[in-house]
């Protein structure tokens, strides 16, 4: 490796949103980072590619950002100086049904509640306080649970809330419209919506629409990963593509060296290195469903028969409540529901930077059991032609991925799962392993700061800031 004759203060191994964040936490705090790369671009999940057409930019992996926008790191950080801008739909996110309805979310409390008819109030109810909170008790749910929190109130509050099952929830709803617009979002928890910690989820992605929205980055995710690149190299970090690492003997000399992989990676890079107990608790750590994923080159926007599912950034795909809860119970169990959930997204809608002029991107994918290889473009594809009638005439090209290629193209996505690992109660804290820091390895100056850790996937970059501030503490 180029740098071997040099030494840092601190390496940091992969480059998605929490590599970044760690790399940039060192770097501000006056320390010699480097920073490693297997690809020729920084990103992890961030990442916008042509992969359909020439001139139709899709995102390869992450979308829409509702954490981006509301992750206490990720705000603290100048990125519009470097680049970043976001976009933000009118309409959050679209829930529609076959009789040509749909929910809606909206930014704006009142007006969710207010397309909720019936349910307004209760929605109202159920979330209110919960933004208001939200300020004092962020850091701490998006982050490892076990230190006293400042809030106590507040987050017993969130905790009584979304430690109930997503079915639990919804039972406080009368109409199909409250009660699909929640299992849509809590679907995004990809375990059964009848798990204790699928609402935490819901949750949080709910909180994160009213405070910050659901934004889209001009441009594409890719520029998200560009801007923390910029702003880490202004603050003089180094960053090192195309070098994959598979030994720690092959890296520099280093007091500290942070993952931003899965425990898998970790235990072939450095397993000689950690103890007995550490090794078995990563390889205990388990993985949920994985994705299959489609993205189109469209001649116009879906022709949605709901006019909110035209304007929104995001629409979840599925019916009602009880049929998206149905369809996330059969991949649970290892089965391939005819109608699946799907989340779909037409970033080019609010973008036009997405496709040549006129033209359109589609985005879109359905839960699959872990490392199942099963073609599911015809399912997705039906399940927005349901919805969208006439939506298959609009269809120029298309470009799919199953859980074998999203791993080889990101390996921390094992068999598929984008969340790296499974957000069950037992995973939701305690990720890799249960402990006083779960970003701490065994093996003194090893830290992991991948989505396995606290609060899990999602570009929000808490895992490695608090991988880093970990990091700092013991090291530096």
């Amino acid at each position: 490796m180029s740098s071997s004759h040099q030494s840092y203060d601190a390496i940091v191994v992969g480059s998605g949103p929490n590599g970044l964040a760690a790399a940039i936490t060192l770097q501000r705090e006056g320390l010699h980072v480097l920073l490693l790369e297997a690809k020729d671009t920084v990103g992890g999940g961030m990442r916008t590619a042509e992969l359909t057409l020439p001139g139709y930019h899709h995102d390869v992996c992450s979308a829409v950002h509702p954490m981006g926008a509301t992750s206490p790191f990720l705000r603290s950080l100048p990125l519009r100086d470097f680049g970043l801008e976001y976009l933000h739909p009118e309409v959050l996110a679209a829930h529609p049904f076959d009789d040509g309805t749909a929910a809606a979310l909206y930014q704006s409390l009142d007006e969710t509640a207010a397309g909720l008819g019936e349910d307004g109030e209760s929605y109202r109810r159920l979330f209110e306080p919960l933004i208001e909170s939200w300020p004092r008790i962020d850091t701490h749910v998006l982050g490892p649970m076990l230190k006293i929190p400042r809030h106590p109130v507040a987050l017993a509050q969130f905790g009584l809330k979304s430690l109930q099952s997503g079915r639990q929830i919804a039972a406080r709803f009368r109409t199909m419209g409250a009660r699909g617009l929640w299992s849509g979002i809590v679907a995004h928890s990809m375990i059964p919506l009848e798990s204790l910690t699928a609402s935490a989820i819901g949750f949080v992605l709910t909180i994160a629409g009213h405070r910050g929205g659901w934004p889209i980055p001009k441009g594409g995710s890719q520029n998200i990963a560009d801007a923390l690149k910029k702003y880490f190299q202004s603050l003089g970090g180094v960053i090192q593509l195309n070098t994959t690492v598979t030994a720690l003997a092959n890296l520099p000399e280093s007091k500290a060296v942070l993952f931003d992989t899965s425990p898998q990676q970790l235990l072939k890079i450095c397993g000689d290195r950690l103890s007995p107990l550490y090794r078995w608790q990563l390889k205990r750590h388990r993985y949920g469903m994985g994705v299959f994923k489609v993205d189109w080159a469209l001649s116009e926007p879906a022709p949605f028969a709901a006019v909110a599912a035209r304007k929104a950034g995001t629409v979840h795909l599925g019916g009602t409540f009880e049929e998206v809860a149905y369809g996330e119970r059969q991949v649970w169990r290892g089965q391939y529901p005819d109608k699946p959930f799907v989340l779909f997204a037409q970033q080019s809608v609010f973008d036009a930077t997405r496709a040549p002029m006129g033209k359109h991107t589609g985005w879109a994918y359905c839960h699959v059991p872990n490392g199942a290889t099963k073609d599911m473009t015809k399912s997705i594809t039906d399940q927005v032609e349901r919805f969208a009638p006439g939506f298959r005439d609009t269809i120029l090209a298309e470009h799919t991925l199953n859980t074998a290629e999203i791993e080889a193209y990101n390996p921390n996505y094992i068999g598929g799962d984008i969340n790296g690992g499974v957000v069950n109660i037992a995973q939701l804290f305690n990720r890799p392993i249960l402990g006083l820091s779960p970003y701490r390895t065994s093996a003194k100056g090893i830290y992991i700061c991948s989505a396995s850790t606290p609060p899990g996937g999602g570009v929000h970059g808490m895992g490695g800031f608090y991988a880093a501030t970990q990091a700092l503490k013991d090291i530096f």
